[in-house]
Formats: C-alpha cells, structure tokens, sequence
C-alpha cells in the first residue's frame, strides 16, 4: 500500500501482449498511436474551450455514462464532474483503482456494463 492507503497492481497488459502481435508490429502501433493522440491534442480535440459544456442543451435530453478513473491525469475528474453536473441524464462512474486507460480492468468493466446497458 502506498501513502494514500491504495495497493499498487501491475499494469494490465498491453493489446499486442494479449494478442501475440511481434514487436515489430507493436511498435507501428505505439507510432501510429502517438501520432493520432498527439494531433487530437495540438487541435484542443477539435472544441473550442468549453464548447462541450456551452452546448450541453443538444444531448442533455439523452442518456448516457461518464467513466472516470479517479487517478487519471490526463482528464481531470474536475471535467468528469461539471459535465456531470451540467448533463443530468449521464452517470458519473469514478472508477477508485484507475487512471486513463480503457483497458484498465474497472474503466473497462464500467464501459463494458454501460455498452451491454444500452443494447438492451
């Protein structure tokens, strides 16, 4: 357990672990990855500051479910929290033992359910 009282697990495994991928392949993987991630980042996403929330009205009316690992820095769980705040129809599911990654086990349990939820 570390200061905050929370066990420290080793991270889950990568995508080309679980599927056998050779490294090569990996590696175009982290390259084509990190190219997409960081054009997303240099175009703010493709909003404008604050956009989501200033037009929150269009999609209020829907439901649907925010997922938001309590450790992730790169989405703050402020962001999590006003969006919830402001779209009332969407579940806030804080997720204790994760950070950003969808293939986290609890961010990938709680989008899973949300996934089977809505097919229903």
């Amino acid at each position: 357990m570390d200061r905050l009282g929370t066990s420290h697990q080793l991270p889950a495994p990568r995508p080309e672990e679980e599927s056998g991928q050779n490294p090569d392949e990996a590696h175009r993987f982290d390259l084509a990855f990190a190219s997409i991630e960081n054009h997303y980042f240099v175009n703010h996403g493709f909003l404008d500051d604050g956009q989501l929330l200033d037009n929150i009205d269009a999609i209020a009316h829907i439901p649907g479910v925010i997922v938001q690992g309590r450790y992730d820095v790169v989405c703050p769980m402020r962001s999590a929290w006003d969006l919830h705040r402001a779209w009332p129809a969407a579940d806030l599911r804080i997720v204790d033992d994760a950070g950003h990654a969808s293939f986290e086990t609890g961010i990938r349990h709680h989008l899973l359910e949300a996934t089977d939820r809505f097919a229903e």
